[in-house]
């Protein structure tokens, strides 16, 4: 117990040194400790706003600057085409050829029995003789009364009734001869007959159905179509109708005959654009003697381009398609998004033939994120780096 007493006691002096010390050791960790929090918060928000910018990859316009055909789908029409309706009215007495038989010009196809006509036609020929022998009678006494005036036994204005009333009742039998004439020519169309050589591909009446005259009031009773010889008719993009002239030559194929390539060559054209589609309507012509080819077919039409004709391609994915239309993203020199409307010349699947919208030194965007706008700030990345990131991100997933 004496040993303890006599053990120094530390002074006043040192405590308060060791209490300060401690303080402002504890002082230093809390600044540290908020420097450090105020720092991972500046980049947590710094990572934060990175992340906000999307990251894009950017391409170049492919430049096709040697197009030699032009792909399109087309229609074929029969070179002459008649729908046959019935210019008198009557029964069906009798059909002479059906469905893709051969016929030639003014060959019978069918028959119309007309007995209104027949009876009309009776009446105006019982109407031109009692006309001719009225105009008979009157012509004896306009005579008569002129060879009475050289002998003064008439007078001159009886004479003048005589040979008026002549030359009215000649009047009449004229006007007689003529409807006489009209319903006989009328008669001659109850035989239904072809107007030129072809094929018949429709006939919608048959024996016994009534007929009524006229083209607006139903369906054609024959269609004759000359079928030796086909229109095709494609409609071609804007941009290309400058090089599609009379004369340029097509490479047709059709489903029924896979694998033979037939032969067209362009006659003519609308020189309209069709303001919905933006195309102009080519016409060509079609030899098809040996009738391999059928009107109102599809036909997959290649027409032969001259070599000058450029076009600008890009991946579908780039095109964006939304209430203003059809777009294409592109980057600005201050790697902020520009859109730009474009118009497609061909849909080749996975890649797009635009007409016209870019230019060769767009940087376009790829696959553009969804909600893009025009200003909005993105970050381009190559395409390599994009991979690699993309195969982190699914490593990390695994």
């Amino acid at each position: 117990m004496q040993s303890n007493q006599n053990a120094p006691r530390p002074s006043h002096h040192a405590l308060r040194i060791s209490g300060i010390a401690v303080v402002l050791i504890a002082t230093a960790i809390v600044i540290t400790g908020i420097a450090s929090r105020a720092n991972s918060n500046e980049k947590l928000k710094q990572w934060t706003d990175d992340q906000a910018v999307p990251s894009v990859s950017i391409i170049a316009p492919g430049s096709e600057s040697a197009l030699s055909t032009l792909d399109l789908p087309g229609r074929f029409e029969a070179y002459a085409r008649a729908p046959i309706y019935a210019r008198v009215s009557g029964y069906l007495k009798s059909w002479k050829v059906d469905i893709g038989a051969q016929v030639k010009t003014g060959q019978l196809l069918g028959e119309i029995e007309t007995p209104d006509l027949d009876q009309q036609l009776l009446q105006a020929r019982a109407d031109l003789a009692s006309a001719q022998a009225n105009v008979e009678l009157a012509s004896t006494t306009a005579r008569r009364w002129q060879a009475m005036l050289k002998t003064d036994s008439v007078s001159r204005q009886e004479v003048d009734d005589k040979t008026g009333d002549f030359a009215s009742k000649e009047a009449l039998f004229k006007a007689a001869q003529a409807n006489v004439d009209r319903l006989v020519a009328t008669k001659g169309f109850a035989r239904i007959v072809a107007p030129f050589d072809g094929t018949v591909t429709a006939r919608e009446t048959d024996t016994g159905a009534l007929i009524n005259a006229g083209g607006g009031s139903g369906p054609a009773l024959f269609e004759v179509s000359d079928t030796r010889k086909l229109r095709l008719y494609v409609n071609v993009p804007q941009n290309y109708v400058a090089s599609v002239k009379p004369g340029t030559k097509a490479d047709i194929r059709v489903p029924e005959h896979a694998g033979k390539t037939y032969t067209a060559t362009v006659e003519s054209t609308s020189r309209s654009v069709d303001v919905a589609s933006g195309t102009t309507l080519i016409q060509l012509a079609v030899d098809n003697a040996n009738g391999e080819l059928l009107p109102g077919g599809f036909a997959n039409v290649s027409l032969h381009l001259p070599g000058n004709v450029a076009t600008l391609s890009i991946p579908a994915s780039a095109l964006i398609f939304d209430q203003a239309g059809l777009r294409v993203a592109t980057v600005g020199a201050d790697n902020k998004a520009l859109l730009k409307p474009v118009t497609i010349a061909r849909d080749l699947g996975k890649t797009i033939e635009l007409g016209s919208g870019i230019t060769a030194a767009d940087r376009v965007i790829e696959s553009p994120p969804d909600g893009i706008a025009a200003g909005d700030l993105v970050h381009v990345v190559e395409a390599s780096q994009k991979q690699a990131s993309a195969s982190t991100a699914n490593k990390k997933t695994n």
